[in-house]
């Protein structure tokens, strides 16, 4: 078994998504993803701290990364066109790099641990999204609701997406053009 190898996150991370297609998640262990990608668990453990980490390596960086982008859109702009800006821009990117999401998008939904997950995840980009808003001198209540409302947009956003109807931006302007038509309905 290879010691060092350039490929091995990416061939611990195609075991894994082979391995959980099927058995299921709860049944694949660690030492099996290791020994499917030719590995040990000893380097399993230099890339991932346990197997749900295969599905959310480098979801750590999004939070700053929104928090940036959201910092650095043109002064001015009220907050919820400001994080939906900057959602977009950092959803358009990770989309660009992301594969196996059909794959990645089932895998979760089939587990209540892999779900509680990815909701955590997604918290963690809301809350720096609504300390960015804030930083830009938006009131803490109306960050916190921005923040939020953009954060279910991109959501939408990145569901469509997994199931193929478009590109992310294409799927990022549906969604929020359906969150406008219930604003819309909502005040007449």
């Amino acid at each position: 078994m290879a010691r060092w190898d350039a490929g091995a996150a990416e061939r611990l991370r195609m075991a894994a998504l082979d391995l959980f297609t099927e058995h299921g998640y709860d049944a694949v262990t660690v030492t099996q993803i290791a020994e499917r990608a030719g590995l040990t668990r000893r380097t399993f453990h230099r890339y991932f701290a346990d197997k749900r980490e295969i599905l959310f390596a480098g979801s750590e960086r999004l939070p700053p990364a929104v928090a940036e982008a959201a910092l650095a859109t043109t002064p001015g702009l009220p907050p919820l066109p400001t994080a939906l800006s900057a959602l977009r821009e950092v959803g358009a990117e990770v989309s660009a790099t992301v594969t196996d999401t059909g794959r990645r998008r089932a895998l979760i939904e089939s587990s209540a641990e892999l779900t509680e997950r990815e909701r955590s995840k997604l918290a963690e980009v809301t809350t720096a999204l609504q300390s960015a808003l804030e930083q830009r001198g938006a009131a803490p209540a109306e960050a916190h609701f921005a923040a939020r409302v953009a954060s279910l947009v991109s959501e939408e956003a990145f569901a469509r997406w997994t199931r193929g109807e478009g590109t992310f931006h294409r799927c990022f302007d549906s969604a929020e053009a359906a969150l406008h038509a219930v604003l819309t309905t909502a005040n007449n």
